[in-house]
């Protein structure tokens, strides 16, 4: 960044003077300076894309309020910074309202005060280019290539709506079992579609209490309850004009999903415990491992809600059902994790790639994932043997019980199991275990359990 160019066009009609301030700015050997002494030779080399303009007011063949629009026309990025002989605060703030960046009057300090400004432009400008770099290399992580490997049936037919989704703005509905990389397919569509630039804000419902819920989503007023102690604004004004991704939807209070129906409908939000109505323009990406269907038919889902937010449903795969991408991600994690901690190439011997293919993957890619990094570690040699692959879950049921604890501690395994198995689920983990959430959610509080 600092070896870039910073281009800098100087129009002055008095030579004496758009010589004095090109003196000072050629202080710094980064600025590319250009003078002009006439507005048409300045417009006819906006062309070049300079980063600044300073511009004289009192030009003899055009007013400045004219040539500041031109080149704000010609090129809206570029920074004008106006020069006047004379200190009239309603012109400046007509300029300023039209688009300069500042406006300076000519004296002494001059060009002390236009360094100043334009190093303050020099600093926006190079964020600006990181913030640039910074998308375009998140839009390369979050290619659909880079997102789900493999190239299995069942895969591709998922690249095909994931490509249909980016392209429009249609609402879409992520279903499959935990683990199946749902969220990354969500950031996927996201990314690479006309929305990349803009928030993409993620909710996991299901880790959020009911009754915290409402004010996550759409914010609270001071005083609205106990603890608000200030304004905060909700996930959908971060994601304005963005993408927000609700994880397990089908966990959400029927309660509560009338309200985000309404907002839904009406495009438009009310913070708990105000009366002010907010309008927010946003993209929903809904997720969820249940039957959504069938929760309509259980009485569990609103029905209006469910139409209103199936959109383009993007069903994703078990890892089970893929097939050889099994051995694909495999050696994916494996170049990945062995390149990480430098433990030299390795590879699966046969019978192991065939251990790796008759297992279910109740944990899907993120069980595969770290199954292979333990056989990596556990491997002595290049090619990785059979007995290096442990299938985790087995193992650590065998070794449950090998010691005796108190009921309070093997419960709490139990619990944590269930929350890491089902991806920090805390409403489905309490409905798996017969327990209350309350109780689970006051075991997180207080630090016996772990949730992301």
């Amino acid at each position: 960044m600092k070896n870039t160019p910073f281009k800098i066009f100087i129009l002055d009609d008095d030579v004496w003077y758009s010589e004095l301030l090109e003196y000072h700015l050629s202080l710094n050997p980064d600025y590319e300076l250009k003078k002009f002494h006439a507005a048409n030779d300045c417009l006819r080399s906006m062309y070049e894309r300079p980063d600044v303009v300073t511009l004289d007011y009192s030009l003899p063949d055009k007013n400045g309020a004219e040539v500041l629009k031109k080149l704000k026309e010609q090129n809206p990025d570029t920074y004008v910074i106006v020069i006047s002989g004379q200190e009239d605060v309603a012109t400046a703030v007509d300029l300023l309202k039209k688009g300069a960046y500042d406006y300076i009057v000519k004296d002494e300090d001059t060009p002390e005060r236009l360094w100043n400004a334009i190093n303050k432009i020099r600093e926006t400008v190079s964020l600006r280019k990181e913030i640039t770099q910074l998308r375009e290399e998140i839009g390369q992580k979050y290619d659909f290539g880079n997102v789900i490997i493999g190239n299995s049936e069942p895969v591709k037919q998922v690249f095909r709506l994931m490509e249909k989704a980016s392209k429009t703005n249609i609402t879409v509905t992520i279903s499959g079992e935990t683990g199946t990389g749902k969220e990354l397919v969500a950031k996927a569509i996201h990314y690479n579609s006309p929305k990349k630039s803009r928030p993409f804000v993620a909710v996991n419902v299901a880790a959020i209490p009911r009754e915290l819920l409402e004010s996550e989503l759409f914010g609270h007023e001071k005083g609205a309850f106990t603890g608000a102690v200030a304004r905060r604004l909700g996930k959908f004004e971060e994601a304005d004009k963005g993408t927000i991704f609700l994880d397990e939807i089908g966990e959400m209070d029927i309660s509560l999903q009338a309200k985000l129906l309404r907002v839904l409908q009406e495009k438009e939000i009310t913070r708990v415990g105000g009366n002010a109505v907010l309008p927010v323009e946003v993209r929903i990406i809904v997720a969820t491992h249940k039957n959504l269907a069938e929760e309509v038919k259980k009485g569990n889902f609103r029905e209006d809600l469910y139409y209103r937010l199936l959109g383009l449903p993007i069903q994703l795969p078990a890892l089970r059902e893929r097939g050889g991408d099994i051995l694909v991600l495999a050696k994916y994690f494996t170049d990945a994790f062995t390149k990480e901690n430098k433990l030299g190439k390795k590879s699966f011997c046969p019978a192991a790639q065939q251990k790796l293919l008759s297992y279910s993957y109740p944990g899907n890619i993120r069980e595969l994932k770290a199954l292979v990094e333990l056989a990596a570690v556990l491997s002595d040699e290049e090619i990785i043997q059979e007995h290096d692959i442990n299938f985790m879950a087995n193992h650590a049921d065998k070794d449950f019980m090998a010691t005796e604890r108190t009921l309070k501690a093997y419960t709490t395994e139990i619990i944590q199991r269930f929350l890491d198995k089902y991806d920090h689920n805390v409403l489905l983990v309490a409905d798996k275990l017969d327990i209350g959430k309350s109780t689970i959610y006051r075991m997180i509080q207080s630090n016996e359990l772990r949730i992301r």
